[in-house]
């Protein structure tokens, strides 16, 4: 079965085919009929795949304009709140006290001047209030300033009482003056 390749290519006879002169030529011409058909191309799939792909590319690793998450969570303006929970503690107490107490204040025509003078008095210890905060931000936590905020935010609030106190005072006093007559 097995037959030797030799014994095989003995028996074999070469034709002897003679080719024509422009032989190469048209084979030539065949190659680049062959090779060079019309095939329906997708040229403008490959165009659009392509800008599909660098947009995606574009939107995935460009820089964004905002940060979702921030390094450190340091506030831009440090307040009193800002230092420590108790001393927000501390700062909302007094902030909350001090509107419950502007809420139930009556203003009048007759305690009309009592009222400038106090908002007048409570005016400037804001004004002092943001000072002194806008120190802390410059020179960073410091007992005195902390304390120095904290007996602003306890004079504010005992102004207010002791606004409270004259203003129930004045409206006793006009009570008993138009009870007598």
């Amino acid at each position: 079965m097995r037959k030797d390749l030799r014994n095989i290519l003995e028996d074999f006879q070469e034709e002897n085919v003679d080719l024509s002169v422009n032989h190469e030529a048209k084979f030539q011409k065949k190659l680049t009929q062959e090779l060079h058909t019309k095939k329906k191309t997708f040229k403008w799939l490959y165009v659009a795949a392509s800008i599909v792909l660098l947009i995606g590319l574009s939107v995935t690793f460009l820089p964004k304009n905002t940060i979702d998450v921030p390094v450190k969570n340091v506030p831009d303006y440090i307040s009193l709140g800002n230092v420590s929970p108790e001393l927000k503690t501390i700062e909302t107490y007094y902030k909350n006290s001090i509107n419950t107490q502007l809420s139930q204040l009556d203003l009048t025509k007759e305690n009309k001047e009592l009222f400038d003078g106090y908002f007048a008095k409570i005016g400037e210890l804001t004004k002092e209030y943001k000072s002194l905060t806008d120190e802390l931000n410059t020179n960073g936590i410091n007992d005195n300033i902390i304390n120095a905020l904290i007996g602003n935010l306890q004079l504010r609030l005992q102004l207010l009482k002791r606004l409270q106190k004259q203003l129930n005072e004045l409206k006793n006093t006009n009570q008993n003056e138009t009870q007598t007559v």
